[in-house]
């Protein structure tokens, strides 16, 4: 494939409904951003675009619970985002916002294009009403059992548990999140994509990195983990989703009839993309179309795993129905990143926010950013912890590039009154030094543009190591009477390699590279000129500040003790409404007994599920558990519980479980056994 003319870059667009957490930046906004700054320092053509999604389930959900309007909501995270990510220098070219006129009519246009064209179906079908709420319930506002991994808070569009597509039908036990209420079904009209239809160039695009006899990308350049999904869906058959809802909030549908409907949010959403573009080339004098429609144009989507299904199958099978534009040419997602052994949480308030962060640690944004791209989720999930981070500031960020810029600069000073002497005779340890110089920058483009960006930052920071361990083993203060020449020598390639690092470290520490820079006279770090020496003998540099300040235990432990501090409070949590009456009948006709554990051990390629085998004092059975990560199976057995036993059989990962085992669930997530006092025995009857 030939080399692309210019790019078109985007993040997931995040939900106006809370602030940014570490979360949000590790897995799609500062990889992009490392990404882009690469690409603009070798001279690329790029549109970095990003905003505020302002539709959804979600926003309604917190207005309603915070007594507002969902404009009260995304008013204030939008602006909140923004400035967020400006101080932390995310470089969007625009950040902008779905809930803008020009948005709503664009998403509008889409639609009524897709529509004239017949790419949309329309179905009178049952959907789940709340009749507290007095609404029909969009799939966020469902939430159930899984019926492919067991996790009892699935929502009806998707497990985030086991990351399966899910329709709000499939749900098992479904339940209103506005009441708590069991929705009842009812018929409404809402017109669906038949991505059925789809599958077959879907799978050649995802596959074979072909569309219409066309390369659209390279297969090898796409995570496994993206591919397997994708192709998972596809192989289990691609249903009809609805792109329309029947909600008060978002894009309204444009067809007459159907008020009270909006665009389906993954309809209305990565359009947002587009219109962001279009606003930002106007304002610059570009032509939009050459980025999104142009077949030397790539497209790059860098969002988090559990949007794959979205930016890989629905928005390409949406471009392609409209006509002209390009398919994303990578999808670049990361895996989830965890916080100090638990899942990031925005309910728990179990999270590290990036507002906070830069409010405590003021300019301090590259240590974040080194520390996150040092750890990014790329192919699995990873950790931070508030050690990690003081290890990786100390050890590596002051230890390693801030003390060989220190003494670079200050034996230069000492030694030439700042200016830069004149190489003489090469040693091969200095020929060696001039190598590392020369093949670091294609080494660090290479993995960029591969989208490694931890081997990136590592192969970057490897120049400074190789930097510090030459100055180490030359000593040069213990050269300098006896052999004064040799010594301009050592420090000459020593001030190249300081002058080196701010080009190969600009994508991730912006800020300290253009300290570096700034001292050492140097303007514009294109990376062209990357890998020589860059100054030339007589130059004059200055004295750099110090680029990092160690971190101490008592920074550490406080934020751990502010983390711990936030999970106490959130156990105090409001806790969910009490569900709708139902007839002493229909309670009675739960068979719900006192079961002994007998067998239990995982299901293979999951994480969560246990295959338990139970007496019930009536039978033996199977039943299938999302325990695993709660309990060992070694621990369980033995265990007398409470079995719901005449819940209809669901086959879960290809096991069919007869039952549920009754579980109570914490304010931390963290799972028990609800189980019965004074000698209970299987078969023995709740009541």
């Amino acid at each position: 494939m030939t080399a692309p003319k210019r790019y078109m870059v985007t993040s997931a667009l995040p939900y106006a409904n809370g602030p940014l957490h570490i979360g949000h930046i590790a897995g799609a906004m500062l990889p992009a951003d490392i990404y882009v700054r690469h690409l603009r320092s070798a001279g690329e053509d790029v549109a970095f675009v990003c905003g505020s999604d302002e539709h959804g389930a979600a926003i309604t959900l917190r207005a309603k619970k915070e007594g507002v309007t969902p404009k009260d909501i995304v008013d204030q995270y939008h602006e909140l985002m923004k400035k967020t990510f400006a101080e932390f220098g995310i470089e969007f070219d625009i950040y902008d916002r779905t809930s803008s006129p020009e948005h709503h009519k664009n998403a509008q246009d889409f639609f009524l294009t897709l529509l004239e064209k017949g790419s949309f179906e329309v179905k009178t079908e049952e959907q789940y009403f709340d009749h507290e709420a007095q609404q029909f319930l969009a799939d966020r506002y469902i939430t159930g059992t899984c019926p492919k991994c067991g996790h009892d808070h699935a929502y009806g569009d998707q497990c985030e548990n086991c990351g399966s597509a899910l329709s709000p039908t499939d749900l098992i036990d479904p339940r209103s999140v506005l009441s708590g209420s069991k929705p009842e079904l009812k018929e409404t009209s809402l017109w669906y994509l038949p991505m059925g239809d789809h599958e077959d160039w879907l799978r050649d695009y995802i596959e074979n990195g072909q569309f219409e006899g066309k390369s659209q990308h390279e297969v090898k350049e796409w995570k496994k983990h993206v591919i397997g999904q994708c192709k998972s869906w596809i192989d289990s058959g691609l249903q009809s989703r609805a792109m329309t809802r029947d909600l008060d909030w978002g894009v309204p549908v444009p067809v007459e009839g159907a008020d009270g409907k909006v665009l389906y949010v993954w309809l209305d959403a990565p359009i947002g993309y587009i219109t962001a573009t279009q606003k930002w080339a106007k304002e610059h004098g570009k032509n939009w179309e050459d980025y999104w429609k142009s077949e030397d144009s790539h497209l790059v989507h860098f969002i988090g795993k559990d949007n794959i299904v979205f930016h890989c199958l629905i928005f390409p099978i949406l471009l392609r129905e409209h006509g002209d534009y390009v398919l994303p040419y990578n999808v670049p997602a990361n895996e989830f990143m965890n916080l100090e052994g638990d899942k990031i949480s925005t309910s728990r308030n179990w999270a590290v926010w990036l507002h906070e962060y830069l409010e405590e640690f003021p300019g301090k944004q590259d240590e974040l950013r080194y520390v996150l791209a040092s750890i990014m989720p790329e192919q699995k999930d990873s950790e931070f912890t508030w050690n990690d981070y003081k290890d990786r500031v100390n050890n590596e960020l002051a230890d390693i590039l801030g003390n060989f810029i220190n003494r670079a600069v200050v034996l230069t000073h000492k030694y030439y009154d700042g200016a830069v002497p004149a190489a003489g005779e090469l040693l091969p340890q200095d020929e060696e030094m001039l190598q590392t110089i020369a093949a670091t920058p294609e080494k660090v483009a290479k993995l960029i543009r591969g989208y490694r960006f931890r081997e990136a930052q590592l192969e970057a920071m490897n120049l400074a190591r190789a930097g510090n361990k030459y100055l180490t083993e030359e000593e040069p203060w213990k050269k300098i009477k006896e052999d004064p020449e040799r010594v301009k020598t050592i420090m000459n390639i020593c001030v190249q390699v300081a002058a080196n690092l701010p080009y190969v470290l600009h994508p991730f520490l912006p800020n300290t590279s253009a300290k570096i820079a700034s001292a050492l006279g140097l303007n514009h770090l294109e990376w062209n000129e990357a890998g020589k020496s860059l100054l030339e003998p007589g130059t004059s540099i200055e004295k750099t500040p110090i680029l990092f300040t160690k971190v101490d235990d008592e920074l550490v432990s406080a934020q751990v003790a502010k983390l711990e501090e936030a999970k106490a409070a959130s156990q105090e949590r409001e806790l969910e409404p009490v569900k709708a009456n139902v007839p002493f009948e229909q309670f009675a006709g739960l068979d719900i007994r006192i079961a002994e554990i007998l067998d239990a051990e995982p299901i293979k390629k999951t994480k969560k599920l246990l295959k338990l085998t139970i007496r019930t004092g009536v039978d033996e059975r199977t039943v299938v558990s999302g325990i695993a990560e709660h309990y060992k199976p070694e621990e369980i057995i033995g265990k007398k519980v409470c079995v719901l036993l005449n819940l209809e059989p669901r086959k879960i990962k290809g096991v069919e479980s007869q039952g549920m085992v009754l579980m109570a669930e914490n304010a931390a997530g963290e799972l028990s056994f609800v189980t019965a006092e004074k000698g209970a025995e299987p078969g023995d009857g709740v009541a």
